[in-house]
């Protein structure tokens, strides 16, 4: 099959000898000018740990492009480590480098006519941020993640994950942990490279890769240090020769079919909340709608299967043994519940989870035998969030499934922090977090400070915590975040006042303020915005254009 390069329109003709002439200047010879330029977005750099590696993953890609008759090109691509990031200004920066991700990469691929491309991310916002422009590119397009980290272990061979750290921080200051036990676990939490080691945000992402048909079997969940990842990597960058030569693009795997499947695995694995952002965003981009009423429309009627960190102590690692993510899909396929003749990279779904075997029910429980009988994820909806807000269900406790308690009301994550960790806070308070939306924060950071603490004092089972910011993959607790509209907009929670009663019915998919509506339209009528905070630069630029979280805070046209 002959491939029409795009690429020519930079390599070939008496026009183009100056263009020649700069590829020359990086090393390439002639014989190269009739191969197919395969650009790969690499996100490797010395701050993210889930990154520091990807160099060795981007080579191994680069050597599979050769080995297939390619010419790789690499190039950066930024990323925000959310760790680092967390529990300080730098979170606003986290979730807004998702458009800059996108953006940039759409630069780089149009400027320099690359033929097709190979995305090499890992963490958390470059996963989502590299689906949207490879649907908005539709340029051939595989995808090869770094891999998770492996767990940390204590002397006592227990696991560890980055969750245990911020924990660990709140049972220091509730007197339950010292000083010097609190350092013997930051040694030993975060083993070495890779995304953080549970079904955190990164992670559930990469998973969802292989959902969508846009990544290899084995993409989600084997681990960052393995050769097989490298493996992986080699074969990815020789596969996107055969997706240029077929001619398939993106926009056709990124169908409702694949959005669907995406859905289902989410629920079936318990992934982040932050998948309720990214997966209406990538969807966005390859022109489908994807909303909260069909985030609860798939929970409904897929059982959850999997209870990864932070809902237990099981690493991602232990999910690769047991199967990855071809084995769930296998099991959800028992049910009918993905469509595995979805089109995928190598063929379709069922090549990978038709024949895939369940090796741990322990870790990915039978269809006939799950966790519950609804997803990870559920949305819900009432006069304290008239267009929606989202939790993790999977990972609240049993007794906070229903609660109704004060709220507590803090204008900004660090007046909560301090609260809770200055013994201010009580069972059954509802925390409020509010103005820390896409727009009000701006940036809507996430909240895994506040609830980690919570969880290391003892009360992650008897508080909850309301947002219009977000949470962390790595949360787990009655945390429901992305409240809509956001109190900057002038959504509810802008009106609440300290002791308002807040009544919370996961199950009925319910979150009301005890109020009238009356009392709440005198509220309304008397609420005065805050001023915007200003910080100059593109946080300001970004409050200007982002949307709403239940839309995805994609930017508005």
């Amino acid at each position: 099959m002959i491939i029409v390069m795009y690429s020519d329109i930079v390599k070939k003709g008496v026009a183009r000898a100056g263009h020649r002439s700069l590829f020359k200047a990086l090393g390439f010879i002639n014989e190269e000018f009739d191969r197919p330029l395969i650009g790969l977005a690499v996100a490797q750099s010395e701050i993210v740990p889930g990154h520091l590696h990807l160099d060795r993953v981007a080579q191994a890609a680069a050597d599979g492009v050769r080995l297939a008759g390619g010419v790789p090109v690499k190039f950066p691509v930024i990323g925000v480590c959310d760790g680092i990031a967390m529990g300080h200004e730098g979170m606003r920066y986290s979730l807004i480098t998702r458009e800059l991700i996108a953006d940039s990469i759409e630069c780089m691929a149009r400027a320099h006519a690359f033929d097709a491309l190979v995305f090499i991310p890992n963490c958390d916002k470059i996963v989502p941020g590299m689906l949207m422009a490879a649907a908005r590119l539709n340029l051939p397009a595989v995808f090869v993640s770094g891999g998770p980290m492996l767990a940390g272990k204590t002397p006592e061979g227990a696991n560890l994950t980055l969750t245990t750290m911020f924990e660990a921080v709140g049972a220091v200051a509730a007197g339950k942990m010292t000083e010097i036990e609190l350092s013997a676990l930051e040694d030993a939490a975060c083993p070495g490279c890779g995304s953080c080691s549970g079904m955190f945000t990164a992670n559930s992402m990469n998973c969802i890769t292989e959902a969508l048909g846009i990544a290899l079997p084995g993409n989600g969940t084997a681990p960052a240090v393995f050769a097989e990842r490298l493996r992986l990597a080699k074969k990815t960058g020789m596969l996107i020769l055969d997706v240029l030569k077929k001619d398939l693009r993106p926009r056709m795997l990124l169908t409702e079919k694949a959005f669907m499947n995406a859905l289902a695995l989410d629920m079936a694995l318990g992934c982040s909340t932050n998948t309720a952002l990214h997966l209406p965003a990538i969807a966005h981009e390859a022109n489908f709608k994807l909303d909260l009423a069909l985030l609860n429309k798939v929970s409904a009627v897929t059982p959850n299967l999997c209870r990864l960190a932070p809902a237990s102590t099981t690493p991602i690692e232990d999910l690769h043994f047991a199967g990855g993510v071809p084995a769930v899909l296998n099991e959800l396929a028992r049910k009918n519940l993905v469509a595995l003749d979805a089109p995928a990279i190598y063929g379709t779904l069922a090549d990978s989870a038709g024949t895939a075997r369940n090796r741990n029910t322990a870790v990915i429980r039978p269809i006939d035998n799950p966790y519950s009988a609804t997803g990870g994820l559920a949305a819900l909806w009432g006069n304290l969030a008239p267009d929606g807000c989202v939790v993790k269900q999977s990972a609240v406790a049993t007794a906070m499934l229903k609660h109704s308690g004060p709220a507590r009301i803090f204008d900004g994550e660090d007046a909560a922090f301090a609260a809770i960790t200055g013994g201010l806070i009580r069972a059954g308070d509802v925390i409020v977090i509010r103005y820390e939306g896409p727009k009000g924060g701006p940036g809507m950071k996430e909240m895994l400070a506040p609830t980690a603490a919570l969880a290391g004092i003892g009360l992650d089972d008897k508080v909850a915590l309301l947002t219009d910011g977000r949470f962390s993959g790595a949360t787990k607790g009655a945390a429901i975040g992305h409240i809509s509209p956001e109190a900057a907009a002038g959504g509810p929670l802008a009106l609440l006042n300290e002791g308002d009663v807040i009544e919370i019915d996961i199950p009925a998919r319910t979150i009301n303020v005890r109020l009238s509506e009356n009392e709440l339209a005198l509220r309304r009528e008397r609420w005065q915005p805050p001023a915007p905070r200003r910080t100059g630069g593109y946080l300001d630029r970004y409050a200007q254009q982002v949307g709403s979280a239940v839309s995805g805070a994609v930017f508005s046209s």
